[in-house]
């Protein structure tokens, strides 16, 4: 009998840790996530039209007329596909989504992981420099969301008088 409950005890916390897993956002299947924005200019047309998983944190974005356009700082992807900011970045690139997405929503500085199929290269600038970016057509797309900020720890000392 004890041995039973102990089992039962096993399978149900597996069930609850599996429960409390974060699942990855994108179907891997067809997918080269080991390429990166740089290599992918670097390959060039020999790319065009492979389906890529990258993520980074959005530089600008731009409606047009009939699509969105975002310039990403690219970083690694943890396991759960976010952009790991802690380690270093592998070059920008420009994502294209179909449809108009509210600016405000997708601003500056939020992590955001893409998927879709390389394009082309095209120019820009950053500054005064020109720059190529690899252009992604975004077929899914995931904003993360915003961290909430904890208020640092607070001690409070104080006496008090009860009458």
């Amino acid at each position: 009998m004890r041995q039973r409950c102990y089992t039962i005890l096993i399978l149900l916390g597996s069930v609850l840790l599996c429960a409390c897993s974060t699942k990855a956002k994108f179907a891997s299947e067809g997918i080269d996530a080991s390429i990166t924005p740089q290599q992918a200019l670097v390959e060039g047309t020999v790319l065009e039209n492979v389906s890529l998983l990258w993520g980074g944190v959005i530089i600008s974005s731009v409606n047009l007329q009939e699509a969105t356009q975002f310039e990403i700082l690219a970083y690694p992807l943890t396991s759960q596909q976010r952009p790991d900011i802690n380690r270093s970045p592998m070059g920008r690139f420009l994502a294209v989504q179909e449809g108009y997405l509210e600016l405000s929503d997708y601003a500056p500085g939020r992590l955001i992981t893409v998927s879709g199929t390389l394009q082309e290269k095209r120019s820009g600038r950053i500054g005064e420099s020109e720059y190529i970016y690899p252009l992604l057509n975004v077929t899914q797309l995931h904003l993360w969301k915003i961290p909430v900020q904890r208020s640092k720890a607070q001690f409070h000392f104080g006496l008090g008088v009860v009458f």
